[in-house]
């Protein structure tokens, strides 16, 4: 029974379409605002056999769009490693988020060292601010439930990364301004507060960002961990990891860093 309510709680939280079980690691990604695991789960027939790849789906989204959105990110993270905790502590694993995934990566991070001495061999960050940055607080204070749908969808229209044939379509774009409200107002409860002289982490982070996309505040990483940090911009504005050249780039680096882990 138990085994039974663990594989369900797998399956409904993450997408892994390529298993690869016999992978040195796991590669875990977690979407952006709005966003759904059909992109990056696909990024399992990029990589080589050494790694497998999964994406987390939130509550509110695709065969999850019954079931209520998660209202603040703690509840997010505890469902995020009550689920995957077996399966962290078997084998080595690796996290990779974009923008909104980014954070909530950083948290379920934090989360898994603080509470299990567990950590990814490496976080791979991507459009994001550091979680202890003052740039973060702009996005704290936007008044998300005043916001109108229209200037949700603006936003939404000058970040990219939807096609706009989908917006086309009464239905798709109302439940994206929803889930991107939503994937906002639970960013909104995310805080952080480095202690003095508390290096968070040991492992190594590398920080992506697109060369057009607004700057994000990075250097604040190297704050946040006694490993490595590393930063890359490649073409493109927020999502430029969605152009095949930059997910070639992306992989292969991924890939490296991983294979070099040492496993």
């Amino acid at each position: 029974f138990v085994c039974l309510v663990f594989f369900l709680g797998m399956e409904k939280l993450i997408a892994c379409p390529y298993k690869n079980p016999n992978a040195l690691c796991r590669l875990i990604c977690f979407p952006w605002a709005g966003g759904g695991t059909s992109q990056l789960a696909q990024w399992g027939k990029l990589f080589s056999s050494t790694v497998e790849v999964s994406c987390v789906r939130l509550p509110g989204r695709e065969s999850r769009v019954k079931e209520p959105f998660v209202k603040d990110i703690t509840t997010a993270v505890h469902e995020i490693t009550s689920v995957l905790l077996k399966e962290l502590q078997e084998k080595p694993f690796a996290f990779f988020g974009h923008s909104f995934g980014s954070y909530l990566s950083f948290a379920v991070t934090l989360h898994l060292k603080e509470k299990y001495g567990l950590e990814p061999i490496h976080l791979f960050i991507s459009g994001a601010h550091a979680p202890n940055s003052e740039a973060l607080l702009p996005i704290k204070s936007i008044p998300i439930s005043e916001a109108k749908d229209e200037d949700v969808l603006k936003h939404i229209q000058i970040l990219g990364g939807t096609p706009s044939e989908l917006l086309q379509n009464e239905d798709i774009r109302k439940r994206l301004i929803l889930t991107f409200r939503e994937d906002l107002r639970v960013l909104q409860t995310f805080s952080f507060e480095k202690a003095e002289n508390n290096t968070p982490l040991s492992c190594d982070i590398t920080c992506f960002n697109g060369s057009e996309d607004k700057p994000h505040d990075l250097e604040a990483w190297h704050d946040l961990t006694s490993g490595d940090t590393s930063f890359y911009k490649l073409p493109g504005g927020h999502f430029y990891l969605l152009e095949p050249s930059n997910e070639v780039f992306l992989t292969k680096h991924i890939t490296r860093c991983i294979e070099n882990a040492g496993l």
